[in-house]
């Protein structure tokens, strides 16, 4: 395992990490390079085409990244929100919509929001190969994932249960995965967002 400050070298360095985030752990990198979100792609046997969202310590990361991003649909949590990337900022996250992109604000603490603010902002999925179960402990990352990355950040055990999704590009949100947050109790922190 390593520590916080080679994990932390690794990714300014712009190579693969596995981290703790706030529901399983997650196979990252820099969102900035091209190549290391490729990488990571490829290491997880996922389609390139498949898009990767960016996990951030706060919205200021998000907005040195993508500045056009709507603040105030911002959530802290097991989130993560596909929004209008009108710009095509970073476009190797968004798959097959360049114009669009995937942000999440982790709520994490201890080593796993060190990390984060340190960084700023990672690229990130969770750490398994592509369909396989998400991995709750480092015990549960496939062999492959952990022999393929720099770093492993350990922080014993996670929830387990991956963000929910929700697609905020269209007239009305639409819940892509049902996670961590039930799509209903999600729909409407959206709703009191936007006062609907």
């Amino acid at each position: 395992m390593s520590s916080l400050k080679e994990t932390i070298a690794s990714i300014q360095a712009g190579r693969l990490v596995v981290i703790p985030t706030d529901t399983v752990y997650g196979l990252a990198c820099r969102p900035d390079r091209e190549g290391a979100v490729r990488a990571l792609s490829a290491l997880k046997r996922r389609a390139p085409e498949q898009p990767i969202a960016i996990v951030a310590a706060s919205a200021e990361a998000l907005l040195a990244l993508v500045p056009e991003l709507p603040v105030r649909m911002l959530f802290r949590g097991p989130l993560t929100l596909v929004v209008a990337n009108p710009g095509r900022r970073l476009p190797w996250l968004g798959g097959m919509s360049p114009d669009t992109i995937g942000v999440r604000l982790p709520d994490v603490e201890g080593l796993a929001a060190e990390l984060l603010e340190r960084v700023g902002a990672v690229a990130a999925t969770s750490a398994n190969v592509h369909g396989g179960p998400d991995p709750r402990r480092i015990a549960d990352v496939p062999e492959e994932i952990l022999t393929g990355v720099a770093a492993v950040l350990d922080v014993g055990e996670l929830p387990g249960t991956p963000s929910t999704v929700l697609d905020l590009t269209g007239r009305e949100p639409v819940v892509l995965r049902e996670g961590a947050v039930p799509a209903t109790e999600a729909l409407a922190r959206v709703a009191r967002m936007t006062g609907e």
